[in-house]
């Protein structure tokens, strides 16, 4: 009888690395640097180090400075360490430079983010726009991956075939690439088609920075079991499902969650799947009330939708997970101004983060506190948009409520 042996994936050891330049401050850095930590952790790495250098700008040669590096270099040569991670994305000959000073792994915030779509993608719609976006982001870098076959020195007779094998590489991977633009093309046909048999129904999309509860606020609203997890991108595939709040049936859609320093190939690619964004009638943006640096997360969200050419939708403000907001009380005699850490839940509600987002609302997804209050919102906001469509439609005029609060 064969017995069969599981073997467990052995996890990564990683350090990361960070540059505060003169446009940011150090505590912004350190926010950075945790945020790429949990990248890390979702991509099934384990962070063991953070290194972080003050320097006006990134090094053209090394990123960090040689003095820097070398520093890093003794850490890795000292410790276990399989793979090195940049916050930033580095250039070819940054990341050549650092491979052979360090003798490890080396990967930029963009790569593994790419790495993580990769292994979130399910549908043959999603594997695609991944696999896209990581071949124009590998083209620009191929010649690191030749070395072995470049020219040693010059003189005649000496020319190794390494920049032909690259020309052959670029070649294949430009025709892959054209392939699988096609292929989108192919499958944006078909979700068009799909789209318009959804046009007798007004459409909401959740949007908002990735892991801000977009997943747990669907299922709670369409009482379905869309998967969610406390990890970054648990959600590349859009998904739409059909909603009715009193007597009034929209349409609801879950898409992938954004985040500061995404590729630029990324967006590009995910524009297709983004299109239930650009053709909803009402944006539903979430945000994590608890996080410390959710007002950056506002401005990371507004500019995608921006880049993406959506900036003048009806949109409500969700401001979510209420039950972990954390705040430090001031000292009795500690005459210095409040600072965000040191504002209540409800000194922020009245501050002009609330009166700014207007509408907005703060509820808990987790804890289901203030649902009742979103669906309410949200009645108003789908029927105004219903009744300008279809003004006959003589079923909405019988109102449960009687009167629309949020008219004025």
């Amino acid at each position: 009888m064969t017995q069969i042996i599981e073997t467990k994936k052995v996890k990564e050891t990683a350090i990361l690395v960070g540059l505060a330049t003169n446009r940011d401050t150090r505590e912004k850095i350190i926010e950075h640097m945790d945020e790429l930590a949990f990248l890390v952790k979702t991509a099934g790495g384990i962070p063991v180090k953070k290194f972080i250098q003050s320097l006006p700008a990134p090094d053209t040669k090394t990123f960090v400075g040689s003095g820097k590096l070398s520093e890093i270099s003794e850490y890795v040569k000292s410790g276990n360490i399989d793979i090195a991670i940049f916050d930033d994305e580095l250039n070819p000959t940054q990341i050549r430079n650092i491979e052979k000073e360090l003798n490890c792994k080396v990967l930029d915030r963009s790569h593994l983010i790419l790495d993580i779509f990769a292994s979130r993608a399910r549908t043959a719609h999603a594997k695609t726009q991944v696999e896209l976006a990581q071949y124009e982001y590998l083209l620009p870098r191929l010649t690191r991956l030749w070395t072995h076959l470049s020219k040693q020195k010059g003189g005649i007779g000496l020319k190794g075939p390494g920049e032909k094998e690259i020309e052959t590489d670029r070649r294949i991977i430009r025709e892959r690439i054209a392939l699988l633009k096609n292929k989108l093309v192919q499958i944006d046909k078909q979700k068009t088609t799909q789209r318009k048999n959804r046009k007798s129904l007004v459409r909401v999309a959740l949007v908002g920075y990735t892991n801000v509860g977009k997943s747990t606020i669907m299922n709670l609203l369409c009482k379905s079991n869309i998967f969610a997890e406390n990890k970054l991108f648990a959600t590349l595939d859009t998904t739409v499902r059909k909603i009715v709040v009193e007597n009034l049936p929209f349409l609801l859609s879950d898409t992938v969650g954004f985040i500061r320093k995404l590729p630029h190939s990324l967006i590009e690619s995910f524009k297709s799947t983004l299109d239930e964004v650009r053709e909803a009638d009402i944006l539903l943006h979430v945000v994590d009330i608890s996080h410390p640096d959710f007002e950056d997360h506002i401005k990371v969200v507004r500019k995608t939708l921006t880049e993406i050419d959506i900036f003048d939708k009806p949109t409500i403000i969700i401001f979510n997970k209420i039950d972990t907001y954390h705040f430090t009380e001031k000292a009795p005699d500690d005459l210095s101004p409040k600072t965000r850490e040191n504002i209540t839940l409800e000194e922020l509600k009245r501050t002009w983060m609330a009166k700014a987002n207007q509408p907005c609302i703060f509820i808990s997804a987790i804890e289901k506190e203030n649902i009742e209050a979103l669906k309410e919102l949200l009645y108003w906001k789908v029927k105004k948009i219903h009744l300008s469509k279809y003004p006959y439609d003589n079923l909405l005029y019988k109102d449960i409520k009687g009167f629309d609060p949020f008219s004025g």
